[in-house]
């Protein structure tokens, strides 16, 4: 009997301290607040360049393209972020309601984020995203004086290319 009650006790106290996974809840979604502003004030300062300077010249019309660029990358960071603190609130927090193990409730996830693996792929489509961008934002002002620079471009757009087509892939194949 003793145990019995001992046992309910600490199953209780597991319960309970599944809700200190809230702070990286709380704080991704906070850094992800913070990656937008950033991304959002990049995107701006790109927006005053154009409006301050004249376009004639090529190099301003590449590194105010690069910080645009840059300021997604900031976006897709944001977004990265987002995805880890509601991935981790439906995980943990949210869906595992001891009360509803007889009921068959139908919970919409935005996600679909019902296991660790699947918190993984979600994360890793939009890191790959986010490297696809950062790639994107270093081509553009990438000067070819050579054969090899030349090549060096062109295996990168194709490494570009078949990381996009994996992430549509693997994308695709989970919903099948």
């Amino acid at each position: 009997m003793a145990a019995r009650w001992i046992e309910r006790r600490f199953e209780r106290l597991i319960w309970k301290f599944r809700l200190i996974s809230i702070v990286p809840v709380v704080l991704s979604l906070l850094g992800s607040v913070g990656c937008f502003v950033i991304g959002a004030i990049e995107v701006f300062n790109a927006f005053l360049v154009i409006m301050r300077l004249p376009f004639t010249a090529k190099s301003v019309a590449a590194k105010t393209i690069a910080q645009m660029v840059g300021g997604v990358d900031y976006f897709v960071i944001g977004i990265a972020l987002l995805i880890f603190g509601y991935g981790i609130y439906e995980l943990v927090i949210s869906d595992l309601d001891p009360r509803l193990e007889g009921g068959k409730e139908q919970h919409t996830n935005i996600l679909s984020v019902n296991s660790l693996q699947s918190l993984k792929n979600n994360l890793s489509n939009v890191i790959v995203v986010g490297l696809i961008v950062a790639a994107f934002k270093k081509t553009i002002g990438f000067e070819v004086n050579n054969a090899t620079d030349l090549l060096a471009l062109c295996g990168s757009v194709a490494m570009l290319a078949l990381s996009a087509w994996l992430i549509v892939r693997s994308h695709g194949a989970g919903h099948d």
